[in-house]
């Protein structure tokens, strides 16, 4: 369950978490029109409140709506400023944003162009979202039956409400069959991307993520963990790789938002490197939550703080 804050920012103006409501015939709840982003907020180890990377999420959701012809009706600056606005009257020091732009009820049918454009901000209290045994001593996953749409059957640089039936479906099929998360092929055979992460393999002396070529999200904490292994040193490859690399890896972890940097243990019954987060997971998961929760300051452009809660 959703822990209820006291607001949600809905079409411009803060009310009452269980006033934000939509009509049934809402268009993207029919057809999937939409775009969204997930945020985290912390707080820091001087007690200041910062959301990360706020500037470039909300730039991602403009991209978003652009991609399938809709046009937001708040600005990004304005979007940035409901984010801050809403994690100050709820007085939560951390948690999750949830920013949502979508199709509004009146016309039926595919076309429906003239129907408003709705935008709301959620925000809630959210731990790991693999678990804190996840987190820290790593998840099974599964790869999964279902396949990631190719570049030419998806929108792949959007995050988009319609495209996730698929890592619905995947990530279901997965906890059934007794594990934690599910890993997607993309169509030529090669790993794509988890249900709601991106992932890393570890090979002797290199990192390998699949490049932006391939029919993934561009994650924006693939981006930040990309950039921070490369400040620690380590060569990192943007290359496809496929199922039975990841059999023979030293380590595999997953980014993400959500998920932030989750270590695998196991895929598909194979047991990955020693079984527990290696030496690279550890040491990115380290510098990564320094970085967003912590005391480091080298990356302020990262950190969008939240005064006067």
């Amino acid at each position: 369950m959703v822990d209820k804050a006291d607001f949600i920012w809905f079409d411009g103006e803060l009310v009452p978490w269980d006033s934000a409501n939509v009509h049934v015939l809402t268009h993207t709840l029919h057809y999937g029109l939409g775009a969204f982003e997930g945020i985290r907020c912390y707080q820091r180890a001087d007690g200041r409140s910062a959301i990360f990377r706020l500037q470039d999420h909300i730039e991602r959701l403009v991209h978003s709506c652009r991609i399938v012809t809709l046009t937001s009706r708040y600005s990004v600056a304005e979007l940035v400023d409901a984010c801050v606005e809403t994690v100050r009257a709820n007085k939560l020091e951390s948690c999750y944003l949830r920013p949502l732009i979508f199709v509004g009820d009146g016309a039926m049918g595919l076309y429906a162009i003239d129907n408003p454009i709705r935008t709301a901000i959620i925000t809630w209290k959210w731990g790991a979202y693999l678990g804190d045994e996840g987190l820290n001593n790593g998840i099974r996953a599964q790869v999964s039956s279902l396949q990631r749409a190719g570049v030419n059957s998806s929108f792949a640089r959007g995050k988009l409400i319609g495209q996730y039936i698929i890592s619905i479906m995947a990530k279901r099929e997965a906890v059934r069959s007794g594990y934690h998360e599910a890993i997607l092929l993309g169509p030529q055979g090669y790993v794509a991307e988890a249900s709601g992460e991106n992932i890393f393999m570890v090979k002797g002396n290199r990192v390998y993520t699949p490049s932006l070529s391939s029919p993934i999200l561009a994650g924006i904490t693939r981006d930040t963990s990309l950039t921070l292994l490369r400040e620690m040193g380590f060569e990192v490859m943007e290359h496809s790789f496929t199922r039975d690399d990841m059999y023979i890896a030293d380590e595999i972890f997953f980014t993400g938002t959500a998920a932030e940097v989750t270590p695998v243990r196991e895929i598909d019954t194979r047991v990955i490197g020693e079984g527990r987060p290696g030496p690279v997971t550890k040491a990115l998961q380290e510098r990564y939550f320094d970085v967003v929760r912590g005391s480091a300051e080298d990356h302020p452009e990262w950190l969008t703080f939240v005064d006067g809660m």
